[in-house]
């Protein structure tokens, strides 16, 4: 089928991939539909049920590699699920009674849009796929495919999501920085959280590659300037159950023998317990549009110092977040290689009217391909038991089997 209009979001969280996706789309498609006209929704999914949109001229077009060098979405993101009628209603977006899928779909034929390319993690997909369910249900002529962006790689059965690689990198050289205030502060107690809801992968890579980062420095321990002082000591992850009074047991002796301690928690770690703490206070846990537990609100990275502060004798607690800094990062050219691949993909399958998410298939031995929507969901779980994540907490010196055992 031919193409004549093609429409962009981006949604959700930011990821280090949004700026380089609408790149790498739009340069697809510079090469394999020139003659196709490129608009984009403002603002995701709200933009597209207000009609909010921006036509790409030739001039953008020609200019569009600039994007490859920013972080963030020029076109902006948002939180909106289509079914959650009653959110919508009262943010604006639809009119009481209207049924926002149907709202959107109508958009979508006055624009004359023929491909919607949605840009985002599971929840941005799933509403995709939603959306893609009502239109080939209302025999509406439209394609919509999908990317998979999400730092936390937590996606059914997409092997690695766009931007998550970089998230890793950005969050390791972070806390290279922080790492160095434990000489503003003797017993000083780090705590680096990361962002990963339901997921440690984005926790684990990063503290890999900021092991990496250490291996590669040469330190002066004459002059105290060592490496177990700056080394990741815990690594605790939502798929991994942790006995605190063990584990301060072993960090208070790293305490008292190198003066730090330095713990990478993701930010999902603990939430159970501690929501559960809330609800008997009688606190209201904040959710957002999707249900989602507002992590901000809850702190996990506050209450994981505040546990170990006294049990490892830490005479000052800093609490770190990498999240807003990680995520808004422009794509490192791994990510740039992987999001070209998959745009051009994406391109292509949009010229043959199969809509889904393209990535890489981890249920078709990785290979990357358009992915059925009704396959794409969140919340994949890290594998704690991957083989370079036991080297890595062999290294560090955090014991698995007594102390930590996997969650069931």
């Amino acid at each position: 089928m031919p193409v004549n209009k093609v429409a962009i979001l981006t949604a959700g969280g930011l990821a280090p991939c949004l700026s380089s996706a609408i790149a790498a789309l739009v340069e697809s498609y510079t090469v394999l539909a020139p003659g196709a006209e490129i608009i984009c929704y403002r603002s995701g999914y709200k933009g597209l049920l207000l009609g909010d949109s921006i036509t790409l001229d030739s001039q953008m077009q020609s200019n569009i590699s600039r994007l490859y060098a920013f972080g963030g979405s020029p076109i902006g993101n948002s939180r909106v699920k289509l079914t959650n009628v009653k959110d919508c209603v009262k943010r604006g977006l639809v009119k009481d009674g209207q049924n926002p899928l149907h709202v959107a779909a109508e958009q979508l034929t006055r624009d004359q849009v023929d491909v919607l390319h949605t840009i985002g993690g599971d929840d941005t997909n799933t509403t995709a796929a939603d959306l893609a369910a009502f239109l080939k249900q209302n025999d509406y002529d439209l394609t919509v495919v999908g990317l998979p962006k999400t730092i936390d790689n937590d996606v059914f059965p997409i092997r690695q999501s766009l931007g998550a690689w970089t998230a890793a990198e950005e969050g390791a050289q972070f806390f290279a920085n922080v790492v160095a205030e434990h000489s503003a502060n003797p017993r000083m107690l780090i705590v680096h959280e990361v962002m990963g809801r339901n997921c440690g992968w984005l926790t684990a890579y990063t503290a890999r590659i900021y092991n990496e980062y250490l291996n590669e420095c040469q330190f002066l321990p004459e002059l105290g300037l060592t490496r177990e002082a700056r080394d990741v000591h815990a690594i605790y992850v939502p798929e991994m159950e942790i006995d605190i009074a063990a584990e301060a047991a072993r960090l208070k002796q790293i305490m008292d023998t190198h003066d730090s301690v330095n713990i990478f928690l993701s930010e999902g770690a603990g939430v159970e317990k501690i929501v559960q703490e809330m609800e008997a206070a009688g606190e209201e846990v904040p959710r957002d549009a999707f249900g989602h537990i507002k992590l901000d609100a809850v702190n996990p990275g506050k209450w994981f110092g505040q546990q170990f502060a006294n049990m490892i004798g830490a005479e000052k607690t800093l609490i770190q977040k990498s999240g807003y800094f990680s995520r808004a990062a422009a794509s490192n050219q791994d990510d740039i290689e992987l999001i070209q691949a998959c745009c051009k993909h994406a391109v292509d399958a949009a010229l043959r009217s199969e809509s889904g998410v393209v990535g890489e298939d981890e249920d078709a031995g990785n290979e990357l391909r358009v992915i059925d929507f009704p396959r794409i969901k969140g919340g994949k779980p890290f594998n704690p038991q991957t083989g370079w994540f036991l080297e890595l907490l062999h290294a560090i010196g955090q014991p698995v089997g007594a102390t930590i055992e996997v969650a069931h």
